[in-house]
């Protein structure tokens, strides 16, 4: 599937297309609209549509100036690529308005090369938890206790280096 993508920030009205899209992407795990509509007290959500259908969607949020992917799906047919771009690119955007540092997302222990090369690709890279700065490492480990490695993206040049 081809053609113009278009993002915007969901509404909880899109609670239950959101309900039907993640349902039809993912079988291990089938979520209701009230699952949906809970979320929202807990993320963004940006929405890929194509001609009217969700073909995408990413859910951020952000804390101490770092945004974090928390959910991204993309329905199966669709550029991978071009419409994770989309999403990606609307939530940079998001957080850079919110005067945001940077934007990651956690990896998955042992992560595929293929994962990897797909952020790479948005031009995103891999970094450990321990070699981020002190703010970023922090907030990462209230986020994701577990976590060893992100994939980073400095979304602002200058970092804050005193309280706003």
């Amino acid at each position: 599937m081809t053609g113009n993508i278009e993002v915007r920030r969901a509404r909880l009205s899109d609670a239950e297309r959101i309900a039907d899209f993640v349902n039809s992407a993912r079988t291990d795990r089938q979520v209701s609209q009230m699952d949906v509509a809970e979320r929202f007290s807990q993320v963004g959500f940006l929405l890929a549509e194509q001609r009217g259908k969700i073909v995408g969607l990413a859910g951020w949020r952000v804390e101490n100036l770092v945004v974090c992917l928390t959910d991204f799906l993309i329905a199966p047919g669709v550029d991978r690529v071009s419409t994770g771009r989309a999403l990606v690119t609307a939530m940079e955007r998001e957080g850079q308005l919110l005067q945001a540092e940077a934007t990651f997302l956690f990896l998955p222990a042992n992560p595929s090369r293929e994962l990897v090369a797909y952020w790479e690709q948005l031009a995103y890279t891999r970094k450990a938890i321990s070699d981020l700065p002190k703010a970023w490492r922090e907030t990462a480990q209230e986020w994701n206790p577990k976590a060893t490695e992100a994939m980073i993206k400095q979304i602002r040049e200058e970092l804050v280096r005193k309280p706003m």
